[in-house]
């Protein structure tokens, strides 16, 4: 086996609900605990076999509902009723906790005015953050402005859960310079819209509207 082909098995695994193989960054990790409760491993650095699920909430349910993390670790295993709510909650928390951390270390603006500058700016920010529930106005004001860049928008956390994040009220847009926070920002991101739906379109109309957004 070659160096390369090593690697691409290193950073990829079987989906014990879909027999899928996939990336790592496109599943979680769960191990069983000593209790044997099946822990989700978000980090992927517990010790002990990893049993693998792709990261959205259908296969994780096909996993429970046949017995797959049993079958996997070939023993007897506790599944806990709400062991998708725990992967979504611990998920949205660690991209919370990023974005804390790119706050603080000055890799992130906030506000529709500043991140429309830092659009503008070269290099421009690597990431993009929209509130799940933001008006349509904003956000499309800042799609168009990030045409052609090489920016990802991100946009599975709520208002309240970024404000929380930040240390301020009712933040709605974000940017987040490139960097490893940004680049774990957008697969964790991907991650999480697996386990939440996206608010429907009269539930977007229902926000504030983008005149008062535009000051944070």
């Amino acid at each position: 086996m070659t160096a390369q082909a090593a690697k691409s098995n290193e950073c990829e695994r079987r989906c014990i609900a879909t027999g899928e193989v996939r990336a790592v960054e496109k599943l979680v990790r769960f191990v069983v605990g000593p209790e044997g409760e099946v822990v989700p491993d978000i980090e992927a650095k517990l010790p002990g076999r990893g049993l693998w699920v792709t990261a959205d909430a259908a296969s994780l349910a096909r996993a429970v509902a046949r017995n797959d993390f049993a079958k996997a670790a070939k023993a007897p295993v506790k599944v806990a009723p709400d062991l998708a709510e725990r992967v979504e909650k611990r998920l949205a928390g660690r991209m919370c906790s990023d974005l804390g951390l790119a706050r603080r270390a000055a890799q992130l603006v906030m506000g529709f005015d500043n991140v429309s500058r830092a659009l503008t700016a070269n290099p421009p920010p690597r990431v993009l953050v929209e509130a799940a529930d933001a008006a349509a106005d904003g956000r499309r004001k800042l799609a168009s402005a990030a045409r052609g860049l090489h920016v990802e928008t991100i946009d599975c956390l709520t208002r309240a859960e970024l404000s929380l994040a930040l240390g301020r009220e009712n933040v709605i847009h974000a940017a987040v310079k490139a960097g490893p926070l940004a680049e774990r920002l957008i697969l964790d991101s991907g991650r999480l819209s697996g386990f939440r739906a996206r608010p429907r379109a009269d539930e977007k109309a229902g926000s504030s509207p983008a005149r008062n957004e535009r000051n944070v």
